[in-house]
């Protein structure tokens, strides 16, 4: 039987001479109606390079096929290979035939125009629909992506949505006109582990009801396992290994799919967690003591701009951080987690409660506690070389420079390991990798006590953050740094983390050693968290939609909340009690 697609030796370059830059060289696979193909491999493999060529996108990003076929079987049971299609034929078929779901649905939507708009672009476009049909159209597209109050969201802008509920509108919006192949570059990389359950959830479900096919572009392994038929992996533009899910998965030939496969964090349930260190209050002081830390951002209505409430994003969070220990704060987005970092390094205003660190209280912060970023690119000026990034801190701390400040940026270049010549480069010139151990170096300048992670491997491929977590681990035992790392990867987490507290609707509902959160889960949050957590071992395993929603942090006027309720189940366990 003739495959829906076959893509034979395809060739890709960019430039202005595309033959001497190739990108993508030789890939060939095909995909059968109903079937689901994996692609995986890591930044520049390729990957979403090969998919952007499927439908001819690649030729607006400065991409030109260089080489090969594929040829496509349509609705009608002709083929048309897409290398040499019109771009009037590839019109008709991008939207109709072929879907597409992109990784991030911030720079995907336009943010300007409604959600409804968008989407009843593609069926005004694609099957005639105008006025309103097309309204009960997009509404009936967002009915079955399970997004609540419809007909109200329809009139949302992308700002007033949150990520899963963009991404579940990017979904809509591609299956629009009911494609037979459904392209979906990294779309759940940017969502938080139960968001992305339910996103594959969603696209199981949805290819159940549709019969469509699916290529779905990742670089986590453990993600594919619960939805894809084969897997093909992808290195330095080349098919390096492809066959069926469980032989790629149990046997994998080639080193490179080893290397992935070993790089991937193994969600162990507890048994994997950190056990070199022991909690002594009694010989040590904490590094950082947080107590009563409240966080609440005023709501104003709209006549005479008077105050109708607050968002309590984070109410009454406390915790200590030891010296040489890692705290965990996992949790959704929205949750508060991230909020609680920036109060306690005094970016964000607290209502109230308080900070203490072993250098004395708030006002001693900056030298103490020193922050690493998510993103290495947005987080390093690209007008500054090396030396002047690490000399930022040490200049806003009051210091003057000295020889001594440059042999302690070569110590550090040296301890992330990157060469001393890196000083007088600039951040374009590393990695992705390197960059967020030029953000670490720089973070260690001032010899802090405390180093908060706030998503600092979330953009990392996994070989590269499994270095990144490597060296962490060894400049906490060189330096004993105490670190407070925000997560939601709960894989990751169990590798780093000696004690875990779980962040739900701003207030910390159970906190205590990693082995004993992880294991033994004791709220229904922090279970519902475990069971999201994709892994290898789970194969063709199907996620119940969830359509339960985060409750609202809007709050009126003068509101309390009443004091929690902890059990305590452990040494180091406890969890807040539920209604």
């Amino acid at each position: 039987m003739t495959p829906l697609l076959s893509v034979s030796d395809l060739r890709v370059g960019f430039g202005r001479n595309p033959e001497a830059n190739p990108i993508v060289r030789g890939v060939s696979f095909d995909l059968d109606a109903g079937e689901t193909l994996a692609i995986v491999g890591e930044s520049g493999s390729g990957k979403s390079v090969t998919a952007l060529s499927i439908n001819r996108l690649v030729d607006f990003g400065g991409g030109r096929i260089t080489g090969g076929s594929i040829r496509l079987k349509q609705a009608d049971n002709s083929i048309l290979d897409l290398t040499k299609a019109s771009e009037a034929e590839l019109t008709k078929i991008r939207g109709r035939e072929i879907g597409m779901i992109f990784q991030e649905p911030m720079t995907s939507l336009n943010p300007v125009l409604t959600i409804g708009t968008q989407i009843e672009e593609s069926f005004r476009l694609h099957r005639g629909l105008t006025g309103s049909q097309a309204k009960a159209a997009a509404k009936d597209a967002l009915d079955r992506v399970r997004i609540p109050d419809a007909a109200r969201r329809l009139t949302y802008c992308p700002n007033q949505l949150s990520g899963g509920m963009l991404q579940r509108v990017m979904i809509a919006t591609a299956l629009a006109c009911n494609p037979r192949l459904l392209i979906a570059d990294e779309p759940t990389t940017a969502l938080d582990v139960t968001v992305q359950a339910q996103i594959m959830a969603l696209l199981a479900e949805l290819k159940r009801e549709t019969g469509m096919s699916m290529i779905f572009i990742t670089h986590d392994i453990g993600l594919v396992a619960g939805i894809a038929d084969k897997v093909m992996v992808m290195q330095a533009g080349e098919a390096v290994e492809k066959g069926e899910l469980d032989q790629v998965l149990d046997h994998p030939t080639h080193p490179y799919t080893q290397h992935l496969l070993h790089s991937v964090p193994h969600f162990a349930s507890g048994l994997a967690a950190r056990s070199d260190f022991q909690r002594d209050e009694e010989q040590a002081k904490p590094v950082l003591k947080v107590e009563g830390l409240t966080v609440r951002f005023p709501v104003k209505g709209s006549f005479l701009r008077r105050s109708t409430g607050a968002v309590h994003a984070v109410e009454g969070v406390g915790f200590d951080l030891m010296p040489g220990e890692t705290l965990a704060i996992v949790g959704e987005s929205g949750s508060g987690k991230s909020t609680t970092a920036r109060a306690i390094l005094g970016l964000v205003k607290s209502t109230r409660g308080t900070f203490t660190t072993n250098c004395g209280n708030a006002a001693d912060r900056t030298s103490a506690v020193q922050m690493v970023f998510q993103n290495p690119y947005a987080s390093l000026n690209p007008r500054l070389r090396v030396d002047s990034i690490l000399a930022e801190p040490v200049i806003a701390s009051g210091t003057r420079l000295s020889s001594e400040t440059r042999e302690r940026m070569v110590m550090l270049l040296k301890r992330v390991g990157l060469p001393e010549n890196a000083l007088d480069r600039y951040p374009h010139e590393f990695s992705g990798g390197q960059r967020q151990r030029l953000c670490i170096a720089r973070a260690l300048m001032l010899n802090p006590s405390v180093l908060v992670l706030d998503e600092a491997v979330s953009a990392l491929d996994v070989s590269v953050q499994a270095q990144v977590l490597e060296l962490l681990i060894e400049l906490q035992r060189e330096y004993g740094l105490a670190y407070l790392f925000i997560s939601h990867d709960m894989a990751v987490v169990e590798r780093i983390a000696h004690r875990i507290a779980v962040i739900y609707a701003g207030q910390i509902v159970e906190i205590g050693d990693a082995g004993s959160v992880l294991s033994e889960p004791r709220h229904s949050y922090t279970r519902r968290l475990i069971a999201a957590v994709p892994t290898v071992a789970r194969r063709k395993e199907t996620f119940t939609l969830d359509t339960r929603q985060v409750p609202s942090l809007v709050r009126p006027p003068g509101f309390e909340p009443t004091a929690p309720e902890w059990h305590r189940f452990a040494a180091d366990h406890i969890a807040l009690a539920e209604a």
